[in-house]
């Protein structure tokens, strides 16, 4: 039996297994000394990037999600691949999905979108000193770039227009924070 926190395993089984998403089945013992069951999701960790101009201007994706079956406005999002590390991921992210490079990268974090079933963090950046360079999206990809006023994609937050969490909260860091500028 391994202890987890205030609850107790004692037997985990994979569910599921590709190469973005790891679901595990668990026989616990809860908090409360009752048996029980709880599903865990594992997903790639990820980055998060808003690309920020001279001119105040955020540049931002617009794509359909399939699981949300929706087109969202987000920042430039994607999965970290096994050899990189945060920065390398938000590097690769911003020239496959908007062509676009950066000189000058800031570090805003980690978060933890999902806490209660899913295991997902998402390493927060803001890129500015913005050059084109070759676009490769993948072919999942079928991605607008949307460029707006940094004030306006905030205004977008606060009217439920911007709903992916990590853009959500880079964005409310931005008009937070004045040292980001």
């Amino acid at each position: 039996m391994q202890q987890h926190g205030p609850w107790r395993i004692v037997r985990r089984r994979t569910a599921y297994e590709d190469p973005w998403m790891l679901v595990e089945r668990d026989e616990v013992i809860r908090p409360d000394g009752q048996p029980g069951t709880y599903a865990t999701v594992r997903l790639k960790s990820g980055v998060c990037v808003v690309a920020l101009d001279e001119q105040g201007q955020v540049h931002l994706t617009r794509e359909f999600h399939y699981a949300v079956g929706r087109y969202t406005i987000e920042g430039v999002s994607g999965g970290m691949e096994p050899e990189e590390d945060p920065l390398q991921a938000a590097r690769r992210e911003l020239a496959e999905e908007l062509g676009l490079a950066a000189q000058e990268w800031t570090h805003l974090g980690r978060i933890d979108p999902f806490t209660a079933a899913i295991h997902s963090t998402v390493d927060l950046f803001v890129a500015r000193g913005l050059t084109d360079c070759r676009h490769a999206p993948e072919g999942t990809e079928l991605i607008e770039h949307v460029v707006m006023p940094w004030q306006d994609a905030v205004q977008a937050v606060r009217e439920g227009q911007i709903t992916h969490a990590p853009t959500c909260v880079l964005l409310l860091r931005l008009a937070l924070d004045g040292s980001v500028w």
